[in-house]
Parts: structure tokens; C-alpha cells; sequence
């Protein structure tokens, strides 16, 4: 099931209503759902896509969601709606600990998702 992006909107609202909101301060440019579908350029086509990024750069602080990613992996593997919100539950909340590790000086997020994606480049013999 694909869903559409007003209704992943709609789903990523109810989250974020339910999420402290000290845990989005300094979060300056807020939660971006994007449409596009971002393809992680360092595997085959379709088979690894970003879902989310935590960016710290000259615009501010903010988080941006791609909804194409999702609805690329939803098609791929049948999700059903529960599936959809698992997913983006998780994406925001692995963003927002990226947010809060930045704002605290800490890196442990960082590096996890390094070694995830080092074990995934040896998976498909990137490395």
C-alpha cells in the first residue's frame, strides 16, 4: 500500500504533537516531508534509499523527511499501513536524536550508523 504524501503528512503531524516539545528546540527550519525519492548513491539502483537526514548546515537546523524514499520501499515490500507508521515513527525519531546528540556534543548516533552502513557496503561487496 502506497500512501499519499498529504496522508504521510498527516501521520507525521499526529507524531510530532505527540513528541515533547523541548526535543525541537533549535530546530529552527522544523520537520520537512519532501517528495522526492532519495537513492542511497553508493548501492545498486532501488536497493538502499535515504528516508531521512538530520542537517546542520548555513540554513539552520531541520530535518528532512523524503516521502519517494518511503513510497519506493512501501511499494518494494507491501507495506500496510501500520508498516507506514512504524517507519516514519522511527525515521523522526532516529532524526531527532541526531538533533539532540549534535545539540549535546555527543556522536554515538553517528557512529552506529556508520558501522550499520559499513556492515551493509559488505553485504554487497562495496568495501
Amino acid at each position: 500500500m502506497v500512501l499519499s504524501i498529504d496522508e504521510v503528512n498527516d501521520i507525521l503531524d499526529d507524531f510530532a504533537d505527540a513528541i515533547p516539545e523541548v526535543l525541537f528546540e533549535g530546530l529552527n527550519g522544523g520537520v520537512n516531508l519532501l517528495e522526492e525519492a532519495v537513492p542511497d548513491p553508493e548501492f545498486p539502483e532501488g536497493e538502499m534509499y535515504i528516508l531521512g537526514e538530520y542537517m546542520d548546515d548555513l540554513l539552520g537546523n531541520y530535518i528532512n523527511l523524503y516521502y519517494g524514499s518511503f513510497a519506493a520501499l512501501a511499494e518494494r515490500e507491501h507495506w500496510d499501513r501500520a508498516a507506514w507508521e512504524q517507519e516514519l515513527r522511527t525515521t523522526l525519531s532516529h532524526e531527532l536524536t541526531h538533533h539532540m546528540e549534535l545539540r549535546s556534543g555527543l556522536h554515538a548516533l553517528d557512529d552506529r550508523d556508520e558501522a550499520e552502513l559499513e556492515e551493509f557496503r559488505r553485504e554487497y561487496g562495496l568495501n
